[in-house]
């Protein structure tokens, strides 16, 4: 079985495909992201994870991060062949490492993974709030509360 550390990590998008990024999302599954939305928010985040086996692109990860208050870890998706080695695992640990320093990392996860955070150190906002482009599905999906 392969392990996260047999794969090559890349820090930097030089070369890369965002039609395969956008793919690997869709598969994840994590939603329709088309590669030139991907191109742009990947562009703009301050750190930024990709994860290859051979030329197989199969995990994504970024960090949107101002240097010093806070970094927002966002947009972490695992191939489904590579889902249960610990590679969500380790692109989590990578983009925290990255953010260290630093006041807040945070990010949001879907209901029902807040355990999986928990065990990397994260914990529960009391305060945190949201708009979402599509409130209805945000509620549906159980992101955010209905008034």
């Amino acid at each position: 079985m392969t392990t996260p550390d047999q794969l090559h990590w890349k820090l930097d998008l030089d070369t890369v495909d965002w039609d395969a990024l956008s793919h690997l999302y869709r598969i994840a599954p994590l939603g329709e992201k088309k590669p030139d939305d991907l191109r742009v928010s990947f562009g703009n985040s301050r750190y930024t994870c990709l994860v290859f086996d051979g030329d197989v692109l199969v995990g994504a990860g970024r960090a949107l991060a101002d240097g010093v208050d806070c970094s927002y870890l966002c947009d972490v998706a695992v191939h489904p062949d590579y889902q249960g080695i610990g590679l969500g695992k380790a692109l989590i640990e990578r983009l925290r490492d990255l953010s260290a320093g630093h006041r807040k990392i945070i990010l949001y996860a879907n209901p029902g993974k807040e355990g999986f955070y928990a065990k990397l150190g994260f914990r529960r906002m009391r305060t945190a709030m949201a708009i979402f482009a599509n409130q209805q599905r945000a509620a549906e999906t159980g992101l955010i509360e209905n008034d």
